[in-house]
């Protein structure tokens, strides 16, 4: 080809290609505005309530705070009180933890409240195995769910509630997943799923020590054996702000409720009552009828 010819072709193949990613773009803003929104959802976590530091009145302003965002529900994250994990936490300090949570949340109760279990919520130190306050299914009772994992659904999507909390943490146990491969198995193609877990399955903030669930790559492999389906995982956990995106499925590991524990912040803290460079804060969910999700982040100031 002449060197007039060989422009000529360089300039009008340009020209299809821009014009093909006008039209790309043109069709996904159509497919954006065509799309209806069917669910907004609270997503809370980590919110450690205590009595110390003024945490009670704080945690109700931002519940009355997410209220004016005009929610269906809530999904609470775990880690609902302080610490209940420790050995020399007593019967007295887990009941007043408990007694302030409900207490608390008695301005949402209007609202459904779909709770996983958190890391610090089990009282392990209690006497005996038998003690009707000892481990998971006391708090499967004190946050009224129907167990330590469960699902739901809500207007066409399919809600998975797991419980990380198992081995050295971070982990399902074996009967959780029979459960859960059974559960996705059951889906119908192009399915649309939440998955609330306490820990990240899988968070770009790996260097946080205990942040992700031990076992993402026995997840994650599941997801991708059913990418027919239109997966979404919400976490928290880490007190950090972490999106990722792996395979399709999409990662929002949300900041925490209550910052630094409520507390001012140290060192590191990029600002007052930060963690980190996180601050305190939930988030705001739109679901839209077409699989697609919106997570926004809301720094609280309380």
């Amino acid at each position: 080809m002449k060197r007039r010819e060989i422009l000529k072709h360089i300039g009008t193949t340009v020209g299809a290609v821009a014009l093909g990613g006008q039209g790309i773009a043109a069709s996904t803003a159509a497919q954006i505005t065509k799309r209806k929104r069917v669910l907004r959802i609270a997503h809370i976590t980590d919110v450690h309530i205590r009595p110390e530091e003024n945490a009670p009145s704080r945690f109700q302003k931002c519940l009355e705070e997410i209220k004016q965002h005009n929610v269906d529900f809530f999904l609470n994250g775990g880690d609902s009180i302080l610490a209940a994990d420790y050995n020399n936490i007593t019967r007295e300090r887990v009941n007043e933890l408990w007694q302030i949570w409900h207490e608390t949340t008695q301005c949402i109760n209007q609202f459904e409240v779909h709770s996983c279990l958190g890391n610090h919520d089990m009282w392990w130190a209690a006497p005996d195995k038998k003690d009707v306050m000892y481990g998971k299914d006391y708090v499967v009772k004190q946050l009224g769910i129907p167990g330590r994992y469960y699902s739901f659904n809500k207007k066409n999507w399919h809600f998975i509630i797991l419980d990380s909390n198992n081995g050295n943490a971070g982990s399902l146990d074996e009967e959780q997943r029979n459960w859960l491969e059974k559960e996705l198995e059951a889906l119908p193609a192009n399915t649309q799923v939440i998955c609330l877990s306490h820990y990240p399955i899988l968070a770009v903030c790996t260097h946080v020590v205990g942040g992700n669930h031990t076992d993402s790559s026995y997840i994650t492999n599941l997801f991708y054996k059913h990418r027919d389906k239109k997966i979404n995982c919400l976490s928290g956990h880490i007190h950090l702000l972490d999106n990722a995106d792996y395979n399709g499925v999409k990662y929002f590991c949300n900041g925490s409720m209550s910052g630094y524990w409520w507390g001012e912040g140290d060192k590191e803290s990029a600002g007052k009552y930060y963690y980190k460079e996180t601050p305190p804060g939930y988030a705001i969910l739109d679901l839209f009828d077409d699989g697609s999700i919106k997570n926004q982040y809301f720094p609280h100031s309380y």
